[in-house]
């Protein structure tokens, strides 16, 4: 039985990418869907080209990270179509179809592809990820990849140009890289306090592995 239940962990670990949802998947993607929509409860401010700056990105890491690249796109779906239904989901309590017609809709599209890029970096190897592997992740996933999607819709609906539109978006990076860097630290907490948040079993760090093997050696001599 034990060694039933630690397989089936370690295939949920990267989603198994099974297309089937249990009652604990779907559990774990409106946690996290409730937790981008209330990071968007302090509300906002508005940049260049009326982009708001919020905390939800943070949310969209962390869901990626926990998730995998499967339920944490997943649980970006799941709010966003709340929001398209009306719902103040997003930032400064935004819902309804106008919020995603505005020069910011392709960055809350991005949350989906940014989610899954972050799971499928974090949750590329059976390893347990180092802290360098999670900080990738959110800045690969979490900034580049939404940003890959939202300046391009920005510059679509000011009608300003690309490199313009690229240049002023520069003005988010550093809140950004403040977000990964506080996404990875809560996902290295989470790895050592409470490893049952990922529903996977990792296997230990390469250093870990060489070191207990080495052991045995420096006893010999």
């Amino acid at each position: 039985m034990a060694d039933r239940t630690q397989k089936q962990d370690s295939t949920d670990g990267t989603d198994g990418w099974r297309w089937s949802l249990d009652a604990q998947d779907i559990a774990r993607v409106a946690v996290f869907a409730a937790l981008v929509a209330a990071l968007g409860l302090p509300g906002s401010f508005n940049v260049f080209g009326g982009v708001p700056i919020t905390a939800q990105t943070f949310g969209v890491m962390l869901a990626g990270a926990v998730l995998g690249p499967r339920l944490g796109a997943l649980s970006m779906i799941v709010l966003l179509a709340l929001a398209a239904a009306g719902l103040p989901l997003l930032a400064g309590g935004r819902g309804g179809l106008s919020a995603f017609v505005g020069p910011s809709a392709g960055y809350m599209f991005g949350w989906i592809l940014g989610a899954f890029a972050v799971g499928l970096i974090v949750h590329a190897s059976t390893r347990k990820p180092s802290a360098l592997r999670v900080a990738l992740a959110a800045i690969i996933g979490g900034i580049l990849v939404i940003y890959a999607v939202g300046i391009p819709v920005q510059s679509l609906v000011t009608r300003l140009p690309l490199e313009q539109t690229v240049l002023a978006s520069l003005v988010f990076l550093p809140g950004d890289l403040l977000k990964a860097a506080l996404a990875t630290a809560v996902v290295a907490t989470l790895l050592r306090a409470y490893p049952r948040a990922f529903r996977r079993t990792w296997q230990p760090a390469r250093r870990s592995v060489r070191r207990s093997d080495a052991a045995p050696a420096e006893r010999q001599r």
